[in-house]
């Protein structure tokens, strides 16, 4: 009888291969991937387009002024914020095609323009418009 020889071979750890270490680098890649990531998309304004007119009735326009001390001017009274979303909410009722246009000056800041754009969203003002105020 012939005796053959069989070499066993020695078992090799998966782990010492480096195929666990791929397959976790591929798994990374593949759910940054898919991953949903969340985006601020700030405001989002539909502007008109170039050259193109809107009319706004007289009675539909409440024209909101941003001093310089940040203070919110409307029909030459000053309001607070919360004055002021009080009138804008009591204008929509009253007419529901309310366009808010704000003049802004120079010296107010960025945050003051964003809590009067904050005041016309909150209240379901889809029309406003801004402006600068000139230097006086």
């Amino acid at each position: 009888m012939i005796r053959l020889r069989t070499k066993r071979r020695e078992r090799q750890d998966v782990a010492a291969s480096g195929v666990l270490s791929d397959l976790a680098f591929l798994l990374i890649v593949f759910f940054i991937v898919i991953a949903v990531f969340n985006v601020n998309s700030g405001f989002l304004l539909g502007l008109p387009q170039k050259g193109s007119v809107t009319t706004v009735h007289v009675d539909d326009l409440m024209r909101v002024e941003i001093t310089s001390d940040d203070a919110y001017v409307l029909n030459g009274s000053r309001l607070g914020v919360a004055e002021l979303s009080q009138a804008v909410r009591t204008r929509r009722v009253t007419q529901p095609n309310v366009t808010m246009a704000v003049t802004i000056s120079p010296d107010a800041t960025y945050q003051s323009l964003v809590t009067a754009v904050e005041i016309a969203r909150s209240n379901d003002v889809d029309n406003f418009s801004f402006s600068m105020a000139e230097e006086r």
